[in-house]
């Protein structure tokens, strides 16, 4: 029989009579488990100290991950947070959020019996030592009088603040949020991360002596021009907001939405703060299909089960071996109900008033293309129509450099990612050589626990070009 090519594509649904949405949700702490002290430095023992320390090496700041669990196996807590903060600025963040089964654990040398649960432990160390009292110890700390003025209170941003006041160096940072952690705060979900870890972490680096100056955008409230006359250097760590469209008809459909508004407008929700600066997209008995199979296209379908969404499909172009994300994000999203689609490129998004459905063509893996990824090719008279009553895009985001760039000969790249170190004497220094940039606005958009590297080293480029 002839096979119709926009034939509607069925799609398991679960019963919603015998389970709902939210009572498939797996809440964080069940996922992670509430680790004490025994738990904790039991895990640790299972660590081999094998003397070739391939989590340290996948580790993206080189966590000395071996000498901190030896630590915690051997009750020295306060000891395994100070040597947890040497190389990470936000331990208890990276541990809750890293896709530690692509890094850490998935190098771990008992792997294949389970690795050591590294994340866990990590995020263990700082939550229970911050209890128990613990603060960072600056006592040999001299104040050299040098300032730094910083833009953005993201992971880059709080990880300079962090390394700077650890050297000796005042810093303030400038945000446009009204709370600090950038999208750590208003777009990673709640349900990943607690947001009184943040406020936690605030609590500490203002005890460090960081200043923030919240709900204020540099460029329009505060000049640039008054950051460059006012401190020693300026590091900018502004990160990634611009969404990648699709390119495709219908994208501008109502009932169509980007990732980020969607994330951000329910974290407002969440927290129930009134001031949300967008409404609130609830997507509750309805049908959704998240387009990128990215870790925000996981925060998107987690986020759409538990607003109560009727099903939640996730389509990717590529197989699921080759999904960028946490493959423990994608299992967690599988037990909570969440049904993927690989290999499939969406083509349009179908409907007339309002969305209600995406056409598809079915992908094979051809060459690899300059990312070292075979790229996906369309398979010829495979099309096919998803119904949906809502679509979410997450292709990822791309850096959105402000035009005061130019006045400051701040130079970017054609991608518009900032340029530096090439040009600069000092590392991320960029092409004025008072201005350091560290994170997404230089890398492009990527993991957390990189932009903590890259503000880590930017604030050490900063000293060096201090000389102090």
């Amino acid at each position: 029989m002839a096979r119709n090519p926009l034939q509607f594509l069925e799609i398991p649904r679960r019963d919603p009579g015998k389970e709902t949405p939210k009572e498939r949700v797996l809440h964080f702490g069940e996922i992670y488990g509430h680790y004490d002290g025994a738990n904790a430095a039991a895990q640790a023992s299972r660590c081999l100290d094998c003397g070739n320390p391939y989590c340290e090496w996948k580790c993206p700041v080189y966590n000395y991950i071996p000498n901190w669990l030896k630590l915690v196996e051997d009750g020295k807590l306060f000891e395994a947070a100070e040597l947890s903060h040497q190389t990470n600025s936000l331990p208890e963040i990276c541990g809750r959020i890293c896709p530690q089964d692509r890094l850490c654990e998935g190098a771990c040398t008992i792997n294949d019996m389970g690795a050591v649960s590294i994340g866990s432990v990590e995020k263990y160390i700082t939550d229970e030592a911050i209890k128990q009292g613990w603060r960072p110890d600056l006592s040999n700390v001299v104040d050299t009088g040098k300032r730094v003025g910083i833009v953005g209170a993201g992971p880059a941003g709080l990880a300079a603040a962090d390394v700077l006041a650890r050297s000796g160096v005042r810093s303030v940072v400038f945000d446009s949020y009204p709370e600090i952690g950038g999208l750590l705060t208003y777009g990673i979900p709640p349900f990943k991360l607690e947001k009184q870890v943040i406020d936690q972490r605030r609590k500490i680096l203002e005890g460090m002596g960081v200043e923030f100056v919240l709900n204020t955008r540099v460029g329009e409230d505060k000049p640039f021009t008054e950051l460059v006359d006012e401190f020693d250097a300026v590091f900018l760590g502004m990160g990634t907001y611009t969404y990648v469209r699709g390119e495709f008809p219908g994208e501008d459909m109502p009932g169509v939405h980007e990732a980020l508004p969607y994330l951000i407008s329910n974290v407002y929700h969440v927290l129930r703060d009134e001031n949300a600066p967008l409404p609130w997209i609830s997507l509750e008995g309805q049908n959704v299909v998240v387009l990128g199979g990215g870790d925000t296209g996981m925060d998107c379908v987690r986020t759409a089960i538990r607003q109560g969404a009727t099903s939640v499909t996730c389509v990717y172009r590529r197989d699921e071996e080759n999904m960028p994300g946490s493959r423990r994000e994608v299992q967690n999203s599988k037990e909570e109900g969440v049904e993927f689609l690989f290999n499939r490129q969406p083509l349009q998004i179908i409907g007339t008033d309002r969305v209600n459905g995406v056409k598809l063509v079915e992908t094979r893996l051809g060459d690899t293309d300059s990312d070292g990824r075979r790229r996906p090719e369309s398979v010829p008279g495979t099309e096919q129509i998803l119904s949906a009553d809502a679509v979410i895009i997450a292709f990822g985001f791309r850096p959105s450099p402000p035009d005061w760039f130019d006045d400051f000969s701040i130079d970017t790249l054609p991608s518009g990612k900032v340029r530096v170190t090439s040009l600069g004497t000092q590392p991320f220094q960029t092409t004025n050589p008072k201005v350091f940039a560290g994170g997404d606005m230089v890398r492009g958009s990527d993991l957390v626990v990189r932009a903590v590297f890259e503000g880590r080293e930017a604030a050490s480029g900063i000293v060096s070009y201090l000389g102090v």
